[in-house]
């Protein structure tokens, strides 16, 4: 940790420590008077976790506890419960069980897709589509969001633009995490699981109180495993081992009855080269997108075989330190929260860009960020027809990029560096009024000013050209060395982000709702791509209908929505470069719904389905892979053959033009999604037995910009049969994923080398022990 994060966050919790315990004393004088009963609308617990099935469920979707039934937002809640029945291990297993929500990967980082909106970037200062928050604090790396998921209480995806009590960077939506806060009561459990590909996993969690009002925990998990891929190289049947440990700790202190603090600390590392595990992407038509004239043996094509040179290296490293301080007072006429977290993340990663065994180019990236978010929330209290939220959020992310390369059978030799300074101060309200008990108008705005400085790139070895502001190509002057510092002009954006709902509650048990929402994805500067050029921020307008029902053991929800989307920002990658450019605009609309009974009070039932049309309105200059064409001259057209004499590879490989992609569908948009889970209890061997299946569907969809590399439609199928004794102390559990041994592409990797398909896990099974205490 630099001196000056040190500073800033030791400082900036100190501050805000004082605030809340100062303001927290006056207010016990001026506000001695009882709090209102809570009403029908509100939970009476700041934490939401899906209750039982026969209960409510409680969200925290508008920053306040509320029931689900009453919040005008399509949300999918899913319980610690049902994340164990569907064999969620890690964030992005969530896909599985909410419709409409991808998790995919450019390389190592992981990018959320909700109704067809995501990201593809991944370069200095951008961003995510899809926030993800864990206990109320934001995490904006793209490498750390599909982490190892620890004492989860629950998951909420709220779908649609969440611009308003979110910020900047949720036109998809969010993703909140609640895990469990340190208890004075001890407890704690174990678990083991060992499954196929000599998959380990040890996971460990203990709570208890050290003196009267303070609470500590810690929790634990290693997990490794062998992949399942062989490199055709050298017959290394291991080329995909990984492993990953993560270590959680908090202390928990009531400071009064009104005011508590929770202090965390987390460090996780990972070696993990799975998602570099990348063969030879072929069309359904049979054509190898690689460099045509590879010789046999050079590449692979089959989903358990990769052809990777074992001294390239290929893999991925990370580390990351994270301290969180949540401080929450009773103030009497509202409670006030104070989120302050730093985040120090690093992450390296080798990738081979020409998906064969040749040796073309490899390249080594780094990216290393330090973080510091504040954020100050006041929320009313229950009981009266005026229930609002307000409060102020400040960003800072520092991120460099350096990166080195490796040309042949050359060594790794610096290749450059970029980085960026992006800053963002937010304010923001939003209020719900009982306009009638059966009538409620919800209100809200969020103003946002955010900037990038101290922005930069180096010249690098693959670069001959940069752009200018206006986006035309000019060359490096032949007189400025390798590795001169370009310093990019600062960006400034403003935006007002405003929400506004009408909702109709004929009884308890229902409610209608018709919602304005409107998101935005802050502009950025394309240091990666070696560009004066800023790129616009993404805006997107969207209207939704939905209607919500619940009644004890039943709740079924139903939404129709239409975006209109502006300025997306889209990227390619060629050797080296990032390449990110505005589509025009696009349109998206669908319907989706979701439904969970318990039929019996052992048989439950639970699914959802989702219809989304999203297709680019207007994108004239959309980037496009095509093979070079050896009748041309090079130098009269982009598709021309670059000759080896210039560092081309000459005919039969790939270059990068544009295309028209107007009318086309968007990548990484599935048409059709759907999940089915079920859960079935019996009484066996003086225990209790629980079986549980969950079958998730999706349509075909486009991994690129302008529908190319398709992946077909396909389902996977879990299974999973856990006892427990008498006792609830201890348990072992069988379980099965992708059961039905479907073959599929996770992830492609595309580049103007090569185009590589990295492939998801074939059918696996395991056991797992576990003791509760």
């Amino acid at each position: 940790m630099s001196n000056r994060f040190r500073r800033c966050a030791t400082s900036s919790l100190a501050v805000s420590s004082a605030a809340v315990l100062a303001t927290a004393l006056l207010s016990q004088q001026a506000f001695a008077q009882d709090a209102a009963q809570t009403s029908a609308d509100q939970g009476p617990a700041p934490q939401a976790a899906p209750s039982a099935p026969t209960g409510e469920i409680y969200v925290t979707a508008q920053r306040r506890s509320e029931r689900s039934l009453n919040v005008p937002i399509t949300i999918t809640t899913v319980s610690d419960k049902a994340l164990i029945d569907a064999g969620v291990r890690q964030l992005s297993d969530m896909s599985r069980v909410v419709p409409a929500l991808r998790f995919d990967k450019s390389g190592v980082y992981t990018q959320p897709t909700i109704r067809g909106v995501g990201t593809a970037i991944t370069t200095s200062g951008g961003g995510p589509n899809v926030a993800t928050y864990v206990d109320g604090f934001f995490s904006p790396s793209a490498a750390a969001t599909d982490f190892q998921l620890m004492k989860v209480q629950s998951v909420q995806v709220l779908k649609g633009p969440q611009g308003t009590l979110f910020g900047r960077n949720t036109t998809g939506g969010a993703i909140l995490v609640t895990t469990a806060d340190p208890s004075e009561t001890p407890g704690g459990e174990m678990k083991a699981t060992y499954g196929r590909f000599n998959t380990v996993e040890v996971q460990g969690y203990a709570t208890s109180g050290i003196a009267p009002g303070v609470a500590f925990d810690v929790e634990g998990l290693y997990r490794r495993g062998d992949g399942f891929q062989t490199n055709i190289i050298d017959d290394n049947d291991h080329v995909g081992k990984y492993n990953r440990w993560s270590v959680r700790t908090g202390l928990k202190v009531e400071v009064t009855p009104d005011v508590s603090f929770l202090l965390r600390y987390i460090h996780s590392a990972t070696d993990d080269p799975s998602a570099l595990m990348h063969n030879a992407f072929v069309d359904e038509d049979g054509t190898r997108w690689i460099y045509q004239y590879t010789p046999t043996g050079y590449y692979a094509t089959k989903p358990n075989q990769v052809a990777l040179q074992p001294s390239d290296g290929i893999g991925a490293h990370s580390n990351s330190d994270i301290v969180q301080g949540t401080i929450k007072a009773d103030l009497g006429f509202a409670d006030l929260t104070s989120y302050t977290q730093y985040r120090n993340e690093r992450v390296t990663s080798v990738q081979d860009l020409d998906a064969t065994a040749l040796p073309i180019f490899t390249i080594r990236i780094g990216s290393n960020s330090e973080t510091f978010t504040q954020e100050l929330l006041l929320n009313s209290k229950a009981g009266s027809r005026l229930q609002w939220t307000t409060g102020v959020y400040y960003f800072n992310n520092r991120d460099t990029w350096p990166t080195d390369a490796k040309l042949g059978t050359n060594p790794f030799v610096r290749n450059g560096e970029s980085g960026t300074l992006t800053q963002s101060i937010a304010v923001f309200g939003d209020a719900t009024y009982e306009i009638t008990p059966q009538l409620f108008v919800t209100a809200g705005a969020r103003y946002s000013h955010d900037w990038v400085s101290d922005a930069y790139f180096l010249r690098a070895l693959t670069a001959s050209v940069y752009e200018d502001a206006n986006g035309n190509p000019v060359a490096f002057p032949s007189n400025v060395p390798l590795y001169t510092r370009y310093d990019v002009p600062n960006l400034t954006n403003d935006r007002v982000t405003p929400r506004f709902v009408l909702r109709f509650k004929p009884n308890e048990e229902s409610s209608l709702y018709a919602s304005f929402t409107q998101g935005y994805k802050a502009g950025l500067l394309n240091v990666g791509g070696y560009s004066y050029r800023p790129v616009k921020p993404e805006t997107i307008n969207a209207y939704e209908l939905g209607y919500k029902y619940a009644k004890g053991p039943f709740s079924a929800e139903l939404s129709g929505f239409y975006y209109d989307y502006k300025n997306l920002q889209v990227s390619s990658f060629q050797a080296g470069t990032a390449r990110i450019t505005n589509a025009a605009s696009s349109e998206i609309y669908g319907i989706e719904g979701q439904v969970s009974a318990r039929v019996t009070s052992d048989f439950t039932i639970s699914g959802g389905a989702a219809w989304t049309h999203a297709r680019y309105k207007k994108f004239p200059n959309a980037p496009f892979y095509q093979f070079c064409d050896p009748s041309l001259t090079f130098g009269t057209s982009p598709v021309a053959c670059v000759p080896t004499s210039l560092g081309g590879l000459g005919p039969g490989s790939l270059v990068e033009t544009t295309t028209d992609a107007s009318g086309f569908k968007m990548q990484r948009s599935p048409e059709f999604t759907a999940n089915l889970a079920a859960s079935y209890g019996l009484d066996l061997a003086g225990g209790r037995l629980n079986l549980s299946s969950n079958l998730y569907y999706t349509s075909s969809f486009y991994f690129g910009i302008a529908e190319q590399f398709k992946q077909s439609g396909y389902a996977q199928l879990g299974l999973r049969a856990e006892w427990t004794d008498a006792s609830d102390k201890y348990s072992i559990a069988v379980y099965g994923e992708n059961v039905t041994d479907h073959r599929y592409r996770s992830a492609v990797n595309y580049a103007s080398l090569g185009i590589g398909s990295v492939w998801a896990e074939p059918a696996t099974y395991g056991v797992t022990l576990g003791v509760k205490y």
